[in-house]
């Protein structure tokens, strides 16, 4: 599927600012993440989604006013041959990418007795070979205009053992340490790679779990700041990552959870 542009303004003059692309970003986290990084007036902002036309319309719509252009890109990252087909899209529209977030991420929430290998090689293909692939491709397209910076989403499920989270708990944690590998890899390259590690985040997604309320209960009780984490607390440590501030931070997955996880034993 080719781009649709649904924004540009006439003027397109100022070449220094940047390209950044947000894989899974009309709904949930990867939404604010747009919105936050918006505020830094990029040249271009590529939202990528999977299905929700709608959310990614009303996102884009957002956006207009802080991006030059915005455009929208539909793709499941399950699919290397889609997923090529985003990237070699920006290179031929843009010539380059300096930032990329991987905010995608589906699973089916069940205790790992029940997850079949079917169900694995699933959520493995959404999840971690999906990073894998996303950023390999972003890396490569980034290295060809001197540099860039990926930042992938976690979660406290990749190193603690959380109810019905045993199988994206391990793909969390593969994708932490593939960004250290990335990291180490990829600086000649002028790449950085982060990861984000969210506590319990309020968004449809999580609302999913079949003891929704029970759990988010628990944990407001037991987080210092006394709430749960909402999609911005978030986008503002992926908005951190993106920037020259954060140059000397490599392969570091930075756990922004309020608090919570100090009260794990």
């Amino acid at each position: 599927m080719t781009f649709t542009s649904t924004y540009c303004a006439a003027d397109m003059s100022d070449c220094e600012k940047k390209v950044v692309l947000i894989m899974g970003g009309s709904r949930g986290i990867g939404r604010e993440v747009c919105r936050r990084l918006a505020r830094e007036n990029p040249a271009a902002m590529i939202v990528a989604y999977h299905r929700d036309h709608e959310a990614a319309r009303e996102v884009v719509a957002e956006l207009e006013a802080g991006v030059t252009e915005v455009s929208l890109f539909a793709t499941d990252v399950a699919s290397p041959e889609r997923v090529g087909e985003l990237f070699q899209s920006i290179k031929e529209r843009y010539g380059r990418l300096d930032s990329y977030v991987h905010s995608a991420a589906r699973t089916s929430f069940q205790s790992l007795d029940k997850v079949t290998a079917r169900t694995w090689r699933k959520v493995l293909g959404l999840n971690a070979s999906a990073f894998q692939e996303c950023a390999h491709q972003a890396a490569q397209l980034m290295r060809l205009g001197g540099g860039g910076r990926i930042v992938g989403l976690s979660s406290l499920g990749s190193r603690f053992a959380l109810p019905g989270y045993g199988a994206l708990g391990p793909n969390k944690a593969m994708m932490e340490a593939m960004a250290r590998y990335m990291a180490a890899e990829w600086a000649a390259w002028g790449v950085n790679v982060n990861m984000v590690c969210g506590g319990f985040v309020e968004t449809d997604s999580t609302r999913m779990l079949p003891n929704y309320e029970e759990v988010a209960q628990e944990i407001e009780k037991n987080t210092p700041t006394g709430r749960l984490g909402q999609p911005a607390d978030l986008a503002k440590v992926v908005a951190f990552l993106c920037s020259a501030e954060a140059d000397w931070l490599r392969g570091q997955t930075l756990v922004a959870d309020g608090g919570y996880s100090l009260n794990i034993s």
